[in-house]
């Protein structure tokens, strides 16, 4: 058994060809680029238990080498992966069901009879990979970059495989992501967890791709350093699947999820106050102002005009051809994996960092409650908007984390705060005027809100 740690970057046929010639792959190259064809064959019952235990199981033809791999459950963070995988050299191109035994067999598993695993779908495709290793202070990093091109094929149905694969050999995971994001620096990269299996059965079944990711297990006692790193890394996880299905699909109701994904880390980053002091989040805000200030109009437009919907997919292909949303993603990563908010805090951003969620969180939102002033908006409603900011630092963590309040009627709350937001985004109108001042005394006689201001 060996540990596989990688990260898939989407690329365009353009793109790949342009890797092969980066300077930086060229300076780093130790073995030069050799080229393979990989005919591979996946396996799973009628019903897809594997599929749905989180295995993928192969016979792969590499030349005239056949080898049978199964790769179990891991975890995956923002494109980044990492997972068990066995591999066994075979005489000939026929699954070996002896192979599969309890050392490598999902417990899960156990009652499975195996007899019932069938071929169906392949990956076939053109592999070109080097070694690529440098110096990274006193350690070696050792990278295999592979650039794979060919197809998923599903009976008559069939998805093109372009991508960029980094697999770590020797080395910090970190190495990964910062090869990738300089790499991304001018070429267009989307990091993106969807392995070659889970396109297949994507291709079997349009509903098996998940979009949903596991929710963070957050407590009241929860150090907010970990609470926010655990649900930054959920939303720009949830924020690449959203962008790749919809890359896939067009259903508007994505897009609008994507933007909202964004939204939410903006306003959790800058909800920190001292705990993350300006200037280590001002990159990482100016980048999700500039992907915002872009998608969020064009979204809101598109509640009422067909039109809009209709065109979107294409200017989402548009986006995903430069490099902002690549290099975003690949940033990101790298800034929640070395906790870049902490690095240079002071004592009191130290200790905020450090307390437990359940008694920094009351403080921060009955702040926010008090500032936010609503009897003003139920007189002045055409004022609502600029409060947005404030609105959603507070949904942001009602949304996530109201489960480690100890205050009645929070699901309530989330919900009347959400139609205040949704008001506060329309277009000006006597009809919306009304509803923003009605909604706005919704929320202020609400139990929770009264409740938040006091404290």
């Amino acid at each position: 058994m060996q540990k596989e740690t990688e990260i898939k970057l989407r690329v365009s046929r353009e793109t790949l060809a342009a890797l092969r010639e980066h300077p930086l792959l060229k300076k780093r190259n130790k073995s030069g680029w050799e080229r393979r064809e990989l005919m591979n064959q996946y396996f799973d019952t009628p019903e897809r238990d594997l599929a749905q235990a989180k295995v993928a199981l192969r016979l792969r033809k590499d030349g005239e080498e056949v080898i049978q791999t199964l790769k179990t459950r891991g975890q995956s963070v923002a494109g980044l992966s990492e997972r068990n995988e066995f591999n066994w050299p075979l005489p000939k191109a026929k699954l070996d069901l002896k192979k599969l035994d309890g050392e490598c067999w999902p417990e899960e598993l156990a009652e499975l009879d195996k007899k019932t695993l069938k071929p169906i779908f392949t990956t076939d495709f053109v592999r070109e990979c080097a070694e690529i290793a440098w110096g990274r202070g006193k350690t070696k990093v050792v990278i295999e970059a592979a650039l794979d091109l060919g197809h998923v094929v599903v009976g008559k149905q069939k998805e093109e495989i372009c991508e960029l694969e980094l697999e770590l050999r020797e080395g910090e995971p970190a190495a990964l992501l910062e090869l990738a994001a300089e790499l991304a620096e001018k070429l267009a990269l989307m990091p993106c967890d969807i392995s070659k299996a889970e396109r297949g059965y994507r291709l079997y079944d349009a509903h098996s791709y998940s979009l949903s990711l596991p929710a963070p297990q957050i407590t009241a006692e929860t150090p907010l350093d970990d609470a926010f790193a655990a649900l930054s890394w959920h939303l720009l996880g949830s924020s690449q699947r959203l962008a790749e299905q919809y890359r896939f699909n067009g259903h508007w109701r994505l897009l609008q999820d994507w933007v909202e994904c964004l939204a939410e880390m903006r306003a959790l980053i800058s909800s920190l106050g001292q705990a993350a002091p300006r200037q280590s989040t001002h990159d990482l805000r100016i980048a999700l102002d500039a992907l915002l200030e872009d998608w969020r109009p064009l979204v809101q437009a598109g509640l009422e005009d067909e039109d809009v919907r209709k065109a979107a997919p294409e200017q989402f292909l548009e986006e995903l051809e430069d490099p902002r949303w690549g290099l975003f993603s690949l940033t990101s990563s790298r800034w929640l994996l070395a906790r870049t908010w902490a690095a240079d805090r002071n004592t009191r951003g130290n200790r905020q960092g450090a307390a437990q969620l359940g008694s920094w969180l009351p403080r921060l939102l009955g702040e926010e409650a008090t500032s936010l002033q609503l009897q003003r908006y139920q007189q002045q409603p055409e004022d609502l908007a600029e409060q947005l900011p404030r609105i959603e630092r507070i949904q942001v963590w009602l949304h996530h984390a109201r489960n480690v309040l100890e205050i009645p009627e929070m699901d309530r709350l989330y919900g009347e705060l959400n139609k205040l937001a949704q008001l506060a985004n329309e277009s000006i109108t006597d009809e919306v005027l009304d509803a923003r001042k009605q909604q706005a005394i919704a929320v202020y006689q609400n139990r929770a809100w009264k409740m938040l201001l006091r404290l």
